[in-house]
């Protein structure tokens, strides 16, 4: 029984030297191809090493490298977390991943002010949907973490400095934009404040045009319940009238025949 664990532990240990060591010449044959700036291909060598060797922390850091280069912002992004999962050592290997996602977010910061200008210029507004990422703040954080593992990187202290000096430049932008909306607001309000005041002269003409439109048909009712007694008593005059003459013609037969 002993013998069979022994034996099981050594294949193990020799596999995983075998392993570690096909890793080593993976990471050998990108970082080869890394120099010559074939970075697809150096790309393929670290990933072939990490599934030799997923602990492998160079294999790790340099594919995030090499989706740098090509601009895989994103996937660059994911392999330096994985890097800085793996390293916990080397104080300096560290600020060196977190200087490096500061320049990631910065990238991205650039791509997107890029195509939002792109746009603009074929006459297209930019899509803004949801919340969007702040990649100058993220970028600021990066290189706060990098100094704080490493103080004297005079590097990434000045591009540090550069998105702190973006930031506040577009904290003053967005300020002058909103008090120039804010005026535009004072300036929409005292408008409609003097339209309001010129409201109720309106209200007032309106009212009085109400009034007159009451009136007029409180008249017209009027006019029409006089006309309506007047034919009413001329009716009633005729029938007077003629009941007077038919008395005075009655009285006249008699006179007549009396005659």
């Amino acid at each position: 029984m002993k013998k069979t664990l022994l034996t099981i532990l050594f294949i193990t240990f020799a596999l995983g030297l075998s392993a570690q060591k096909e890793a080593r010449k993976a990471v050998r044959s990108g970082n080869k191809a890394y120099k010559e700036q074939l970075y697809g291909t150096a790309q393929g060598e670290y990933e072939k090493a990490l599934g030799h060797d997923a602990s492998s922390k160079e294999a790790s850091y340099n594919l995030a490298n090499t989706y740098y280069k090509q601009q895989r912002w994103d996937d660059a992004l994911k392999e330096y977390d994985h890097y800085l999962t793996l390293e916990k050592d080397n104080p300096e290997k560290m600020s060196a991943a977190w200087s490096n996602v500061g320049n990631t977010y910065l990238k991205k910061k650039a791509n997107e002010k890029s195509q939002a200008q792109a746009m603009q210029n074929q006459g297209q507004q930019p899509q803004q949907g949801g919340q969007q990422t702040d990649h100058l703040k993220l970028s600021m954080e990066a290189y706060k973490n990098a100094l704080r593992l490493n103080p004297t990187d005079d590097e990434t202290r000045y591009n540090l400095a550069v998105v702190q000096k973006m930031i506040q430049d577009r904290q003053n932008e967005d300020q002058n934009q909103n008090q120039d909306k804010q005026q535009d607001q004072d300036k929409q309000d005292k408008q409609d404040q003097q339209d309001k005041q010129q409201d109720p002269k309106q209200d007032k003409k309106d009212q009085q045009q109400d009034e007159n439109q009451m009136s007029q048909d409180n008249m017209q009712q009027i006019l029409q319940a006089i006309e309506q007694d007047e034919k009413a008593t001329q009716e009633r005059v005729q029938q007077r009238k003629a009941a007077e003459q038919k008395q005075k013609n009655e009285n006249n037969r008699r006179q007549n025949k009396d005659w």
